[in-house]
């Protein structure tokens, strides 16, 4: 059962998609290089078809990539993308008639089902930055005018004939690598081709840059950040109504776990333990490497917009200043502490816990109860302040 459970996951959808893209890369690159094996539709499909749909395989592969990384990080974008593309790269593997593009058919059938089962999973919307949408203005706006200037001065350059002609004499440009196929020609009649080339140059250049710089600072930053245990910019702004785990402690990994299970709920870990935030942030749970009885730290986790502080580290004088600001920035903020130490559970409350639990005494209560054959409910009830210590009493005797 819990095979089947694992698999009919969030996780089943990613890994299939980025199998997908991976097959449907490989299966473009050998149509493309002649290495592939005609398979039984060969005869049906034209070769020009073929080694078209063979260019085209390896461009779908690499945006299902997109796709993937997408779903990875629970986006809607992503599962709607994925679900454009699986139909477009099996039939491109049906096209390739080819036995290596046959697997790519069957895996992108087979990731239908799985994706369809976990579209509610993948509720993130993705919201571009301003700049963001700048660079890719900028960038659109480059290319569009390179390709519609050179194609309106294609009677002075050399290859330029049709609009693709144009476009890629555009594209080349902007990646500095110039093959020299296509250029302006050479006289005074064609100096404005020539400063135009150059116009076209630097603007290109320039988009480029930017846009790539845009493109690759979150991910470089998503990586230190991870490698620091420190949450990144995107993850601090989707914390909404969500439960803060202040400190680490022999508790926190049981707290984690259970809220985990908790479909829908956000939390966040904030914890001075640097090796702890490095595993967390590995696991992807959303952590900061910082002091949580400090004010900066908690209302960069946004502490005012929490549904539940908990509290449960190894140092109860550690926990009661953590306690002690987390209710100075957040008043009406339910917050859950656990005391190492019995005598500290009234000190943990007067720092302004709303409920404190001793775990050792907890169990201890339970297990006595529980020895005499009581209802273990009524000994919880006790210690969270449910019952008074003389009904609990009461409940035991009836």
């Amino acid at each position: 059962m819990e095979l089947t459970r694992d698999w009919v996951t969030v996780r089943a959808s990613v890994v299939l998609t980025f199998a997908v893209a991976i097959l449907s890369i490989l299966a473009g690159l050998a149509q493309i290089g002649g290495l592939g094996v005609d398979g039984p539709l060969a005869q049906y499909v034209p070769p020009v078809v073929r080694q078209t749909v063979g260019f085209t395989g390896t461009i779908t592969g690499f945006a299902m990539l997109g796709s993937g990384f997408a779903l990875r990080n629970g986006y809607r974008v992503g599962w709607y993308s994925t679900a454009i593309l699986l139909p477009l790269t099996a039939l491109q593997g049906l096209m390739q008639a080819s036995v290596l593009s046959f697997p790519l058919v069957v895996l992108s059938v087979v990731s239908a089902p799985a994706l369809v089962y976990n579209r509610g999973r993948f509720d993130r919307s993705f919201s571009p930055s301003p700049t963001q949408l700048a660079a890719g203005a900028a960038l659109v706006s480059a290319l569009s005018y390179g390709t519609v200037g050179s194609f309106a001065l294609r009677d002075d350059f050399e290859g330029v004939e049709t609009i693709v002609d144009a476009f890629y004499f555009t594209v080349v440009t902007a990646s500095t690598v110039g093959y020299g196929d296509v250029h302006p020609g050479s006289g005074p009649e064609s100096d404005i081709a020539q400063l135009f080339v150059v116009s076209s140059l630097v603007m290109n250049v320039a988009a480029f840059a930017v846009a790539l710089g845009v493109l690759l600072t979150p991910a470089i930053e998503a990586q230190l950040s991870k490698a620091l245990g420190k949450m990144t910019d995107n993850q601090i702004d989707l914390l909404d109504d969500h439960v803060l785990v202040l400190g680490y402690g022999d508790l926190t990994e049981p707290i984690l776990e259970e809220l985990a299970a908790r479909d829908g709920t956000e939390f966040a870990v904030v914890t001075t333990d640097e090796t702890a935030a490095r595993r967390l942030a590995e696991r992807e749970i959303p952590v900061s490497n910082a002091d949580p009885s400090d004010v900066g730290p908690l209302e960069r986790v946004n502490i005012a917009g929490a549904r539940a502080v908990v509290v449960a580290t190894d140092d109860d004088a550690r926990d009661a200043l953590a306690i002690l600001t987390a209710r100075q920035l957040n008043p009406n903020v339910r917050i859950v502490a656990a005391a190492t130490q019995r005598e500290n559970v009234d000190k943990l409350r007067r720092a302004g816990a709303d409920q404190v639990i001793s775990p050792a005494m907890l169990g201890g209560h339970i297990l006595i109860d529980c020895a005499f054959g009581a209802d273990s409910d009524d000994a919880t009830a006790e210690l969270l302040g449910d019952l008074t210590p003389e009904e609990a009493e009461d409940e035991r005797e009836d």
